[in-house]
């Protein structure tokens, strides 16, 4: 189930794995929250879909016995801006109580939603960082460039912030799939993550514009499709993919 991306480096399920270390990314929690107040009435079931989904996930760690020593979350743990509902405050901390039964480690990447979130991970006396670096892997959410001597240490750079997803189509119908993309920049591989938000798929790099600073062309990317079963897939590169 596991997929190798870079040497050492590993798609599994939606998250990256790699020197016993696990990222996931933009799990915007209290999404559904934010759109019921604006009118559009969804079920609330995030939360409920969120914990599933990180169960199924430490079931295939386990099963590939792969161990976890440290957690990244890597930017918008949490979907609102200005404020915390009282349903984010028990969604993420529900979350992240879930995530420390597995590993008392756990880094808190900011992202772009994360302007407040520092109530919550000191609830929980959880680090909130710019970036996260691992030996030679940078962690950042990718909505803006790190500092130079964090990019100058890197070989390998994982973003999120844009929640990668595709659309495939058979026959008349298509279906989106999250997606991780596999490229480079500036020299640097760099992988970015599709989004743990259960309430939605992800925007479609096929089609809309992408907003993160490092991806200014993804032309040559590889689209490595996250199919529901845990297995990745590679499906060849944007542009084969546009050209069908």
């Amino acid at each position: 189930m596991a997929f190798e991306i870079f040497k050492g480096i590993f798609a599994i399920d939606l998250a990256l794995y790699f020197d016993k270390t696990l990222v996931i990314s933009d799990v915007h929690m209290g999404y559904e929250e934010a759109v019921n107040k604006q009118g559009v009435l969804v079920p609330r079931m995030q939360y409920r879909d969120t914990i599933a989904r990180l169960e199924k996930l430490f079931r295939m760690l386990e099963t590939e016995k792969l161990e976890v020593e440290k957690i990244i979350i890597n930017g918008d743990l949490k979907h609102e801006f200005g404020t915390i509902s009282e349903t984010e405050w028990r969604n993420t901390l529900g979350v992240l109580d879930f995530l420390l039964e597995k590993c008392g480690n756990i880094i808190l990447v900011r992202g772009n939603h994360d302007t407040i979130l520092g109530p919550i991970a000191n609830k929980r006396d959880i680090a909130v960082k710019d970036y996260e670096l691992v030996n030679d892997i940078l962690v950042c959410h990718g909505d803006k460039i790190p500092k130079k001597e964090a990019l100058a240490k890197a070989k390998t750079i994982m973003i999120g912030h844009e929640h990668p997803a595709v659309s495939l189509r058979e026959g008349s119908r298509a279906e989106k799939f999250k997606c991780f993309l596999k490229g480079k920049w500036n020299g640097k591989g760099i992988i970015v993550m599709p989004s743990f938000n259960m309430a939605v798929e992800g925007s479609d790099v096929l089609k809309e514009e992408l907003l993160s600073p490092f991806l200014s062309d993804i032309s040559g990317f590889e689209v490595l499709v996250a199919g529901g079963n845990g297995e990745t897939l590679d499906f060849g590169t944007v542009k084969k993919l546009q050209a069908l």
